[in-house]
């Protein structure tokens, strides 16, 4: 009898052209008012000073890094009062061109949700929900091609999970976050080929039966370690090759690389004060 013939490694490279990018839009919003005065997570400390132009100066970077890769950015108006307009992600979500508003768990930044409404009625959007329960738009909603993955247990209500399935008539998942740094489903887990059901996520940052249902829906699932997470490396947008993530989880790029997919570090430093990164000042616009 022969020996087994060894199971052929697709190189790299070869993974690499078998990726493919699909042109994004997205909605961003300029920090020109950011600023951390209170402390609604536990990345938040108002004892530390924000620089505000190079806050501003790090987000432009990541603007023109998406435009660089052929994707469009609309850029909605910041708000005096309202510093935490630049994480554009919490102020809806949007699949297929409709648009479920948000309603924000704290009061610092309710007003977020109507200047998010307004932008969206203003630019054609005719199919909006402004919703009943608390949800922070992409912030707990992660969406890939079967299911809209759902956080809950800091912010979002597990009452806005039915809503968003009525909504959208797709199928959400619920999933426990118990870790209070990872507030939001989008510093705990990151979609990476949106088509293929691709995820990678922190599984500490999630209940034992939410561990337990990501490893079912998701076996091949990247699980990133407790050093990277801490990094923001989860608060990561792809665009189904390239990965926008924060340079400083470094552990994460050549586990990225071997399946496939091109990681760009990102310096946001400066918002990073404010609890988010490069996903947080990301909310996809998308028309599928």
């Amino acid at each position: 009898m022969g020996s087994p013939v060894p199971a052929v490694r697709e190189e790299p490279s070869l993974l690499r052209e078998s990726r493919h990018a699909t042109p994004r839009r997205y909605l961003m919003c300029p920090p020109a008012h950011f600023k951390v005065t209170y402390s609604i997570n536990p990345w938040m400390d108002p004892s530390k000073p924000v620089d505000v132009p190079l806050a501003l100066a790090q987000w432009e970077v990541l603007r023109d890094r998406y435009r660089s890769l052929g994707h469009t950015v609309e850029e909605l108006t910041p708000l005096p009062g309202l510093p935490d307009m630049v994480f554009a992600a919490n102020g809806a979500t949007v699949i297929g061109g409709r648009v479920l508003g948000a309603r924000f768990a704290h009061p610092e930044r309710a007003a977020e949700a109507a200047a998010h409404l307004e932008w969206f009625r203003t630019h054609g959007y005719g199919e909006i929900r402004e919703p009943l329960e608390v949800n922070e738009g992409e912030g707990d909603f992660a969406v890939t091609a079967s299911y809209v993955l759902a956080g809950r247990g800091f912010r979002a209500s597990p009452l806005s999970h039915g809503e968003a399935q009525e909504f959208f008539g797709r199928p959400v998942i619920g999933l426990e976050l118990v870790d209070p740094r990872y507030y939001h489903l989008d510093t705990a887990l990151a979609v990476l080929d949106e088509a293929g059901d691709e995820v990678m996520y922190h599984p500490a940052a999630f209940s034992p039966g939410s561990r337990a249902v990501l490893r079912q829906l998701f076996p091949d699932a990247l699980e990133v370690d407790a050093a990277d997470a801490a990094a923001f490396g989860l608060n990561a947008v792809s665009d189904g090759r390239n990965v926008l993530l924060p340079q400083a989880a470094l552990g994460l790029f050549e586990p990225l690389r071997e399946r496939g997919f091109e990681p760009l570090g990102v310096d946001l430093g400066e918002l990073l004060k404010g609890g988010g990164s490069v996903k947080c000042c990301t909310l996809e616009l998308r028309t599928d």
